[in-house]
Protein backbone atom coordinates (compact mmCIF):
# COMPACT_ATOMS: atom_id res chain seq x y z
CA UNK A 1 0.00 0.00 0.00
CA UNK A 2 1.20 3.09 -1.04
CA UNK A 3 1.93 5.86 1.79
CA UNK A 4 -0.98 7.64 3.08
CA UNK A 5 0.40 10.90 2.05
CA UNK A 6 0.05 10.21 -1.86
CA UNK A 7 -3.35 9.16 -1.61
CA UNK A 8 -5.03 12.72 -3.53
CA UNK A 9 -2.59 12.13 -6.39
CA UNK A 10 -3.53 8.04 -6.62
CA UNK A 11 -6.79 9.55 -6.16
CA UNK A 12 -6.52 12.54 -8.86
CA UNK A 13 -4.47 10.54 -11.00
CA UNK A 14 -7.45 8.45 -12.45
CA UNK A 15 -9.33 9.92 -15.69
CA UNK A 16 -12.93 8.73 -14.31
CA UNK A 17 -12.57 10.75 -11.74
CA UNK A 18 -14.21 13.38 -14.61
CA UNK A 19 -17.64 11.79 -13.56
CA UNK A 20 -17.52 12.78 -10.28
CA UNK A 21 -17.59 16.36 -11.53
CA UNK A 22 -20.82 16.02 -13.22
CA UNK A 23 -22.21 15.36 -9.58
CA UNK A 24 -20.44 17.61 -8.04
CA UNK A 25 -21.77 20.58 -10.84
CA UNK A 26 -24.80 19.86 -10.22
CA UNK A 27 -24.89 19.58 -6.23
CA UNK A 28 -23.00 22.97 -6.24
CA UNK A 29 -25.36 24.64 -8.46
CA UNK A 30 -28.37 23.56 -6.62
CA UNK A 31 -27.23 26.27 -3.77
CA UNK A 32 -29.09 29.35 -5.48
CA UNK A 33 -26.46 31.86 -4.73
CA UNK A 34 -24.04 29.37 -6.50
CA UNK A 35 -26.47 29.07 -10.13
CA UNK A 36 -26.87 32.41 -9.96
CA UNK A 37 -23.23 33.72 -10.08
CA UNK A 38 -22.75 30.88 -12.49
CA UNK A 39 -25.76 32.05 -14.57
CA UNK A 40 -24.55 35.69 -14.69
CA UNK A 41 -20.69 35.36 -15.27
CA UNK A 42 -20.07 31.82 -17.50
CA UNK A 43 -20.68 31.02 -20.60
CA UNK A 44 -22.12 27.99 -19.11
CA UNK A 45 -24.80 27.90 -21.83
CA UNK A 46 -22.26 27.69 -24.72
CA UNK A 47 -21.77 25.30 -27.33
CA UNK A 48 -20.93 21.86 -27.31
CA UNK A 49 -16.97 22.54 -28.14
CA UNK A 50 -17.29 25.15 -25.71
CA UNK A 51 -18.63 22.70 -23.16
CA UNK A 52 -15.29 20.65 -24.10
CA UNK A 53 -12.75 23.19 -24.04
CA UNK A 54 -13.91 24.28 -20.29
CA UNK A 55 -13.89 20.78 -19.51
CA UNK A 56 -10.54 20.87 -20.97
CA UNK A 57 -9.37 23.73 -19.07
CA UNK A 58 -10.61 22.20 -15.43
CA UNK A 59 -8.92 19.31 -16.15
CA UNK A 60 -5.20 20.87 -16.87
CA UNK A 61 -6.25 23.14 -13.61
CA UNK A 62 -6.53 19.99 -11.56
CA UNK A 63 -3.82 18.45 -12.97
CA UNK A 64 -1.43 21.28 -12.41
CA UNK A 65 -2.40 21.68 -8.69
CA UNK A 66 -2.54 18.08 -8.03
CA UNK A 67 0.85 17.34 -10.12
CA UNK A 68 2.51 20.26 -11.51
CA UNK A 69 5.57 22.47 -9.91
CA UNK A 70 5.12 24.96 -6.97
CA UNK A 71 4.87 27.30 -9.87
CA UNK A 72 2.36 26.06 -12.32
CA UNK A 73 0.19 25.27 -8.99
CA UNK A 74 0.33 28.99 -7.58
CA UNK A 75 -0.32 30.03 -11.26
CA UNK A 76 -3.57 28.02 -11.33
CA UNK A 77 -4.92 29.57 -8.35
CA UNK A 78 -3.98 32.83 -9.08
CA UNK A 79 -6.32 32.43 -12.11
CA UNK A 80 -9.03 30.81 -10.02
CA UNK A 81 -8.91 34.04 -7.80
CA UNK A 82 -8.77 36.30 -9.90
CA UNK A 83 -12.30 35.28 -11.54
CA UNK A 84 -13.85 34.76 -8.07
CA UNK A 85 -12.94 38.25 -7.77
CA UNK A 86 -14.67 39.28 -10.82
CA UNK A 87 -18.30 37.36 -9.98
CA UNK A 88 -20.11 38.73 -7.74
CA UNK A 89 -23.91 40.60 -7.73
CA UNK A 90 -27.55 39.73 -6.42
CA UNK A 91 -30.24 36.97 -6.61
CA UNK A 92 -32.64 37.96 -9.28
CA UNK A 93 -35.36 35.87 -7.79
CA UNK A 94 -36.14 34.63 -4.47
CA UNK A 95 -35.18 30.68 -4.37
CA UNK A 96 -34.52 27.99 -1.39
CA UNK A 97 -34.19 30.32 2.08
CA UNK A 98 -32.59 33.50 -0.38
CA UNK A 99 -35.28 36.09 -1.19
CA UNK A 100 -34.41 38.16 -4.41
CA UNK A 101 -31.26 40.56 -3.95
CA UNK A 102 -29.19 38.59 -1.98
CA UNK A 103 -26.09 39.37 -2.58
CA UNK A 104 -23.52 36.52 -3.40
CA UNK A 105 -19.86 36.63 -4.43
CA UNK A 106 -17.25 33.67 -5.54
CA UNK A 107 -14.91 34.60 -2.61
CA UNK A 108 -17.48 34.12 0.14
CA UNK A 109 -16.29 31.65 2.37
CA UNK A 110 -19.44 29.57 2.82
CA UNK A 111 -20.22 29.18 -1.29
CA UNK A 112 -16.27 28.32 -1.55
CA UNK A 113 -16.88 25.35 1.33
CA UNK A 114 -19.59 24.01 -0.59
CA UNK A 115 -17.90 23.82 -3.72
CA UNK A 116 -14.88 22.51 -2.04
CA UNK A 117 -17.18 19.84 -0.02
CA UNK A 118 -19.15 18.50 -2.89
CA UNK A 119 -16.22 17.96 -5.51
CA UNK A 120 -14.51 16.06 -2.45
CA UNK A 121 -17.33 13.75 -1.90
CA UNK A 122 -18.45 13.20 -5.54
CA UNK A 123 -14.40 11.93 -5.59
CA UNK A 124 -14.14 9.94 -3.00
CA UNK A 125 -17.17 8.07 -3.45
CA UNK A 126 -16.64 8.00 -7.56
CA UNK A 127 -13.42 6.42 -6.98
CA UNK A 128 -14.50 3.98 -4.32
CA UNK A 129 -17.30 2.75 -7.00
CA UNK A 130 -15.19 2.25 -10.19
CA UNK A 131 -11.85 1.90 -8.99
CA UNK A 132 -11.11 0.28 -5.32
CA UNK A 133 -12.50 0.85 -2.04
CA UNK A 134 -10.42 3.36 0.48
CA UNK A 135 -9.46 2.71 4.09
CA UNK A 136 -10.90 5.25 6.45
CA UNK A 137 -7.45 6.80 6.63
CA UNK A 138 -7.01 7.31 3.51
CA UNK A 139 -10.48 9.18 3.37
CA UNK A 140 -9.40 11.22 6.27
CA UNK A 141 -5.92 12.10 4.51
CA UNK A 142 -7.73 12.68 1.23
CA UNK A 143 -9.90 15.37 2.89
CA UNK A 144 -7.53 16.69 4.66
CA UNK A 145 -5.01 17.47 2.14
CA UNK A 146 -7.84 18.99 -0.11
CA UNK A 147 -8.75 21.49 2.65
CA UNK A 148 -5.81 23.20 2.08
CA UNK A 149 -6.94 24.16 -1.31
CA UNK A 150 -9.81 25.60 -0.17
CA UNK A 151 -8.43 28.19 2.17
CA UNK A 152 -5.84 29.31 -0.43
CA UNK A 153 -8.90 30.15 -2.57
CA UNK A 154 -10.15 31.85 0.27
CA UNK A 155 -12.35 29.51 2.54
CA UNK A 156 -12.07 29.76 6.36
CA UNK A 157 -9.51 27.62 7.51
CA UNK A 158 -11.47 26.63 10.46
CA UNK A 159 -14.59 26.18 8.54
CA UNK A 160 -13.44 23.43 5.91
CA UNK A 161 -14.28 20.06 7.09
CA UNK A 162 -10.89 17.97 7.46
CA UNK A 163 -11.51 14.66 8.12
CA UNK A 164 -14.94 11.67 5.64
CA UNK A 165 -17.08 12.48 8.91
CA UNK A 166 -16.92 15.50 8.95
CA UNK A 167 -17.17 16.20 5.60
CA UNK A 168 -20.14 13.75 5.41
CA UNK A 169 -21.70 15.86 8.43
CA UNK A 170 -21.27 19.03 7.17
CA UNK A 171 -23.22 18.35 3.77
CA UNK A 172 -25.95 16.39 5.07
CA UNK A 173 -26.24 19.34 7.40
CA UNK A 174 -26.60 21.86 4.20
CA UNK A 175 -28.76 19.67 2.73
CA UNK A 176 -30.78 19.50 5.69
CA UNK A 177 -30.66 23.17 6.18
CA UNK A 178 -33.30 24.68 2.96
CA UNK A 179 -30.50 26.12 1.93
CA UNK A 180 -29.85 24.04 -1.51
CA UNK A 181 -32.73 24.07 -3.20
CA UNK A 182 -32.50 23.92 -7.37
CA UNK A 183 -34.24 27.32 -8.61
CA UNK A 184 -34.97 28.44 -12.60
CA UNK A 185 -31.33 28.99 -13.03
CA UNK A 186 -30.09 25.46 -11.86
CA UNK A 187 -32.86 23.59 -13.87
CA UNK A 188 -31.89 25.44 -17.24
CA UNK A 189 -27.80 25.22 -16.07
CA UNK A 190 -28.79 21.00 -15.45
CA UNK A 191 -30.48 20.93 -18.75
CA UNK A 192 -27.27 22.65 -20.41
CA UNK A 193 -25.24 20.63 -18.36
CA UNK A 194 -27.33 16.92 -19.57
CA UNK A 195 -27.33 18.09 -23.13
CA UNK A 196 -24.29 20.20 -24.24
CA UNK A 197 -24.71 19.64 -27.86
CA UNK A 198 -28.46 21.42 -28.17
CA UNK A 199 -30.62 18.87 -30.10
CA UNK A 200 -28.68 17.48 -32.83
CA UNK A 201 -27.17 13.40 -33.15
CA UNK A 202 -24.45 14.45 -30.69
CA UNK A 203 -27.08 15.10 -27.60
CA UNK A 204 -29.55 11.94 -28.94
CA UNK A 205 -26.64 9.88 -28.05
CA UNK A 206 -24.94 11.48 -25.23
CA UNK A 207 -27.65 12.78 -23.09
CA UNK A 208 -29.13 9.91 -22.09
CA UNK A 209 -26.05 8.96 -20.74
CA UNK A 210 -25.10 11.70 -18.97
CA UNK A 211 -29.01 11.89 -17.47
CA UNK A 212 -28.41 8.86 -16.06
CA UNK A 213 -25.03 9.23 -14.74
CA UNK A 214 -26.54 12.55 -12.80
CA UNK A 215 -28.94 10.48 -11.66
CA UNK A 216 -27.55 8.06 -10.33
CA UNK A 217 -24.99 9.42 -8.22
CA UNK A 218 -27.11 12.45 -7.10
CA UNK A 219 -28.75 12.15 -3.30
CA UNK A 220 -32.08 11.29 -3.71
CA UNK A 221 -33.36 14.89 -2.16
CA UNK A 222 -31.36 16.61 -4.79
CA UNK A 223 -32.03 14.64 -7.86
CA UNK A 224 -36.07 15.25 -7.12
CA UNK A 225 -35.72 19.01 -7.36
CA UNK A 226 -33.97 18.52 -10.81
CA UNK A 227 -36.75 16.28 -11.12
CA UNK A 228 -34.16 13.82 -12.99
CA UNK A 229 -36.43 10.53 -14.03
CA UNK A 230 -35.60 7.76 -11.95
CA UNK A 231 -37.27 4.06 -11.24
CA UNK A 232 -35.94 0.36 -10.55
CA UNK A 233 -35.44 0.28 -14.44
CA UNK A 234 -33.14 2.62 -14.62
CA UNK A 235 -31.27 1.89 -11.06
CA UNK A 236 -30.55 -1.26 -12.10
CA UNK A 237 -29.49 0.15 -15.62
CA UNK A 238 -27.25 2.46 -13.80
CA UNK A 239 -25.67 -0.20 -11.77
CA UNK A 240 -24.73 -2.10 -14.57
CA UNK A 241 -23.23 0.89 -16.43
CA UNK A 242 -21.25 1.81 -13.10
CA UNK A 243 -20.10 -2.28 -13.15
CA UNK A 244 -19.07 -2.20 -16.83
CA UNK A 245 -17.12 1.36 -16.32
CA UNK A 246 -15.21 -0.55 -13.08
CA UNK A 247 -14.51 -3.61 -14.93
CA UNK A 248 -13.34 -1.37 -18.07
CA UNK A 249 -10.97 0.32 -15.46
CA UNK A 250 -9.55 -2.46 -13.47
CA UNK A 251 -8.20 -3.85 -17.40
CA UNK A 252 -7.44 -0.46 -18.96
CA UNK A 253 -3.40 -0.67 -19.49
CA UNK A 254 -1.95 2.63 -16.96
CA UNK A 255 -1.74 4.69 -20.62
CA UNK A 256 -5.30 4.70 -20.41
CA UNK A 257 -6.23 4.85 -17.17
CA UNK A 258 -4.53 7.54 -15.90
CA UNK A 259 -3.53 11.05 -16.67
CA UNK A 260 -0.14 11.62 -18.64
CA UNK A 261 1.14 13.71 -15.94
CA UNK A 262 0.84 11.12 -12.79
CA UNK A 263 2.66 8.37 -14.74
CA UNK A 264 5.37 10.81 -15.64
CA UNK A 265 5.71 11.85 -12.04
CA UNK A 266 5.42 7.77 -11.05
CA UNK A 267 3.35 8.49 -8.25
CA UNK A 268 1.34 5.35 -8.54
CA UNK A 269 0.58 2.36 -6.43
CA UNK A 270 2.07 -1.25 -7.51
CA UNK A 271 -1.25 -2.55 -5.84
CA UNK A 272 -2.89 -1.29 -9.19
CA UNK A 273 -0.58 -3.48 -11.59
CA UNK A 274 1.42 0.02 -12.67
CA UNK A 275 4.97 -0.02 -13.01
CA UNK A 276 7.22 2.81 -14.55
CA UNK A 277 7.42 0.99 -17.97
CA UNK A 278 3.94 1.14 -18.23
CA UNK A 279 4.35 5.12 -19.44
Amino acid sequence: MMAAANVSRRINAERLMVLAWLRALLLQLAHPLIAAGVAEHSTFRGSGAAAFARLHQTIDAMLAITFGTHAERERVLDGIRAIHRRVHGTLPSAAGAFPSGTPYSAEDSALLIWVHATLVESVVLAYEQLVEPLAPRDRDRYCADSADVAVELGARAGDVPRSWAALREYIEGRLASGEIAVGPQAEALAAALVSPFGSGLGNRLFAPMVSLLAAGQLPSSVRVQYRFAWNRRRARRYVRVMTVLRLVRSLAPARLAVWKSARTLGCLSVQHGYSSTAR
